[in-house]
C-alpha cells in the first residue's frame, strides 16, 4: 500500500528516484518490475503501477468495448502507451522520453502514493490542481451553507 507525497527532481535523463520507504516493498510486490502509463483522467500526470496490479488493470481495460469510442480512448491511453520499467541498482527508473513529454513532467515532479499504484506529477499543474479543487470545495461549501441559512 503506498501513501504519502514526495517532491523528488528528474535527472538529466529524466529518470526518477524511487523513495527508500518505498523500495522494500515494490521489490517485494513485483521483484521492481513496474509498468508506467498516462493517467487515465489528468494531464499533467503518469501512473505508476506494480506489475501484478498492472496486469489486473490491464486486463479490466481491454475487456471493455472497442465499439465504443470512449473505451478505445481509454485503451490506447492506459494500454497502447504503457512502458515497462524496472529500477536500476541506485532505484531510479527511466520515464520514457515520449511519456514525459506529453505529462508535461519537467525537472520538478511529485510522486504520490496512491494506494495500489503511484502518480508522478508536474509539479507546477499538481500544485494548479490543488487550487482549482480547493476553489471548488469552497464554492461547494459557500452553496451548501447559503442552502441551510435560507
Amino acid at each position: 500500500m503506498f501513501f504519502g507525497e514526495t517532491a523528488i527532481n528528474l535527472d538529466a535523463k529524466g529518470r526518477l528516484a524511487i523513495p527508500m520507504r518505498y523500495r522494500d516493498s515494490i521489490q517485494e510486490q513485483c521483484g521492481g518490475r513496474m509498468v508506467l502509463t498516462y493517467s487515465a483522467f489528468d494531464s499533467g500526470a503518469l501512473w505508476l503501477y506494480p506489475e501484478q496490479e498492472w496486469e489486473r488493470v490491464r486486463d479490466e481495460v481491454t475487456s471493455l468495448s472497442t465499439f465504443n469510442p470512449g473505451h478505445r480512448s481509454l485503451q490506447r491511453r492506459l494500454v497502447g502507451s504503457a512502458a515497462a520499467v524496472e529500477p536500476d541498482g541506485t532505484g531510479r527508473i527511466l520515464l520514457p522520453a515520449t511519456l514525459r513529454q506529453v505529462a508535461g513532467l519537467e525537472k520538478h515532479v511529485v510522486l504520490l502514493g496512491m494506494g495500489s499504484r503511484f502518480e508522478v506529477w508536474n509539479e507546477a499543474i499538481l500544485n494548479q490542481k490543488r487550487v482549482e479543487e480547493e476553489r471548488s470545495l469552497s464554492e461547494a461549501a459557500s452553496e451548501e451553507m447559503a442552502r441551510l441559512v435560507l
